[in-house]
């Protein structure tokens, strides 16, 4: 949703649903649009679902949908949501970043929801904006469109240009819309339809926090934990974490050992390789180039480790 909106009412507002699109980020977004038009008495808010060519979409779920529109009839939409889910960019075509353009020019806002903001960006729809995703899809497209700014936030309303996490991160996107147009009332009065019991900030956090992930509050712990999961690219030497986190390194491997069951280097491989397992399956980068982003000095490397904690090589595990 944009910002603000200043037309006629009800608001145009058009979801293109491409291929295995995330539903659960669509409906978080739709949903609030519906109970605020029955709230209010009147429609606020008119949706358009649209896809490339008019047809049904299928989602990541196996449900699907039938589209309103396709691109070649949608126009005078106040703002447009992309929803997509995995591999987003096999969907953009040379239409579709055409008509992503008309609708730029012709004054409507452009979003994502959960991945979208990679075919935004690739049609060269994001230079000079801030944008959020789904916190599993940020470092895929941190290597895919490095010189866009990027945020952790649960979503990112700007002028021309929004973003949201996915899942229920959607639903306070809208809601904040909501207000924004329709006043905080409202927003309150659908949050409360929804059994939302609180209207969260962009700045919430996406996940969980990391002691209840781990399932400790030892803070030496999850500052070591936080120390790996923010160096996967160049990862630290385990006497540089065990030092940060205020421990000796036998500490480390004591506490590693007695809270989660592992140690420290295995801990710290694994999350290497579920960072490489996601940017195999997400994204075109080479292999070679995959390693070296999360800290494996080669693609030989890389496949050693990878097949002996999968059982398969990544070469498979991008098929």
């Amino acid at each position: 949703m944009r910002l603000d909106y200043f037309g006629p009412t009800p608001e145009p507002v058009g979801f293109l649903l491409l291929p295995r699109f995330s539903m659960m980020a669509f409906f978080s977004a739709v949903e609030p649009l519906r109970i605020a038009n029955r709230i209010s008495g009147r429609p606020l808010f008119d949706w358009t679902l649209v896809s490339e060519d008019g047809s049904p979409v299928t989602a990541s779920n196996g449900m699907t949908l039938l589209a309103d529109q396709s691109i070649s009839q949608a126009h005078s939409l106040s703002s447009l949501a992309v929803c997509s889910g995995f591999d987003p960019e096999r969907y953009l075509s040379r239409a579709l970043v055409r008509w992503l353009h008309r609708i730029e020019a012709a004054g409507g806002a452009l979003g994502g929801l959960d991945t979208g903001c990679f075919l935004l960006a690739a049609a060269g729809l994001l230079e000079g904006e801030r944008v959020t995703l789904h916190w599993e899809s940020l470092p895929a497209f941190h290597e895919r469109f490095p010189a866009i700014a990027t945020s952790d936030e649960l979503f990112e309303l700007g002028e021309r240009r929004f973003s949201c996490a996915g899942g229920t991160a959607a639903m306070d996107m809208a809601l904040h819309a909501i207000a924004r147009r329709h006043g905080q009332r409202l927003a309150v009065d659908v949050s409360e339809q929804l059994v939302h019991a609180r209207i969260r900030t962009r700045h919430d956090q996406q996940r969980m926090t990391l002691a209840r992930r781990l399932g400790t509050h030892n803070r030496r712990l999850i500052d070591a934990v936080n120390l790996m999961e923010n160096h996967l690219e160049t990862p630290l030497a385990l006497t540089e974490v065990a030092r940060r986190s205020g421990v000796s390194l036998r500490q480390l491997q004591r506490l590693f050992r007695d809270t989660l069951g592992v140690s420290p280097q295995r801990r710290y491989l694994a999350l290497r390789l579920e960072r490489a397992r996601y940017l195999l399956e997400e994204t075109d980068l080479d292999i070679l180039a995959v390693g070296l982003a999360c800290g494996f000095g080669s693609s030989s490397s890389l496949s050693r480790a990878f097949r002996d904690r999968y059982g398969i090589s990544p070469r498979q595990a991008r098929q």
